[in-house]
């Protein structure tokens, strides 16, 4: 896999079926390794060991309905009531985090209302914070630790 500008990550893989797999620690289980589960394995913990997120308020792959449809946001973090804080959606290293990634973070948002979106391929990452009362998006020069959201 291609290195990221992420730090190093422990990680367990394994072959089976000549398939890759990578353990995810969140869903306790290994998941097919596609480069976007690459980047998704090293953010995550990434988040955990550098920015301070707690693990047990980190889901993946987290389904949802809007307009009569099924979805899943790659990662969603939740505060300590529960309710959903910030949307993380994922993309593949070889894919550009355009206007149309981060609309489709946004329209996530949609149904889940959080106070902040981010979009990484793992080589670059971006986050805003979304201010309901005014109706526009902040993007922010870094991922803000757990502590100041």
């Amino acid at each position: 896999m291609i290195q990221l500008n992420l730090p190093a990550i422990r990680y367990r893989t394994k072959i089976e079926d000549g398939r890759s797999y990578i353990f995810d620690p969140f869903r306790k289980k290994f998941v097919f390794l596609t480069p976007e589960e690459w980047v998704r394995q090293h953010f995550v913990l990434y988040l955990v060991s550098f920015k301070g997120y707690p693990a047990g308020r980190m889901g993946n792959e987290v389904s949802l309905s809007l307009n009569h449809r099924r979805f899943r946001c790659d990662t969603v973090i939740y505060d300590r009531n529960g309710s959903p804080l910030v949307i993380v959606e994922y993309k593949a290293p070889s894919v550009s985090l355009t206007k149309t990634v981060f609309e489709q973070a946004a329209n996530y948002n949609i149904a889940l209302k959080v106070k902040y979106l981010v979009i990484s391929n793992g080589l670059s990452h971006h986050c805003c914070r979304i201010d309901y009362e005014e109706m526009r998006f902040e993007f922010l020069n870094d991922i803000p630790d757990y502590s100041a959201l």
